[in-house]
C-alpha cells in the first residue's frame, strides 16, 4: 500500500538557524513561508520539513497523492481509505480525516515507540 510522498517534519526552536544549518549541508527551500514559521527543504530525493512551535516532536510524513517533489499523481489511494484500513488492522486512529468523500485532509498515528507519523493529503 502507498501512502504518497515521504519527508521528516523537525520540530526546530529557530527557523532561521535551521533553514542556514541545512543549506549548508546541501538543502534548499522548495516550499513554505518562513514568515509562518514553516519550510520545506530539499537536497536530491530527500525532503525535510522545518517547522517551528507547529509539532512537539520530530515526525514521519507522508502525503498521499504527491511524489517527492509535491507533483501530483493518479491514481492514489485517498486519505480517507488509508484511514480505514489502518483501523481495521487495529491501528489508533489521532485525529479524524473526516468524512467528507475527497479533498484534503489529514490524521496521525503512532509506531510502537511513540513517533509521531503524520498522514497528510494536501488535494
Amino acid at each position: 500500500m502507498s501512502i504518497g510522498a515521504f519527508s521528516v517534519s523537525l520540530s526546530v526552536k529557530d527557523i532561521h538557524a535551521s533553514k542556514e544549518f541545512y543549506e549548508k549541508i546541501g538543502f534548499h527551500v522548495f516550499g513554505g513561508d518562513i514568515t509562518q514559521n514553516w519550510l520545506i527543504m530539499q537536497n536530491g530525493d530527500s525532503t525535510i520539513g522545518l517547522f517551528q512551535g507547529m509539532f512537539p516532536k520530530n515526525t514521519l510524513t507522508f502525503n498521499p497523492g504527491w511524489n517527492g517533489k509535491a507533483e501530483e499523481i493518479n491514481p492514489f489511494k485517498d486519505i480517507r481509505d488509508i484511514q480505514e484500513e489502518f483501523r481495521n488492522k487495529g491501528i489508533h486512529i489521532i485525529g479524524d480525516a473526516g468524512s467528507t468523500p475527497a479533498g484534503p485532509a489529514s490524521f496521525a498515528i503512532e509506531d510502537p515507540d511513540g513517533n509521531p507519523i503524520l498522514i497528510d493529503q494536501h488535494r
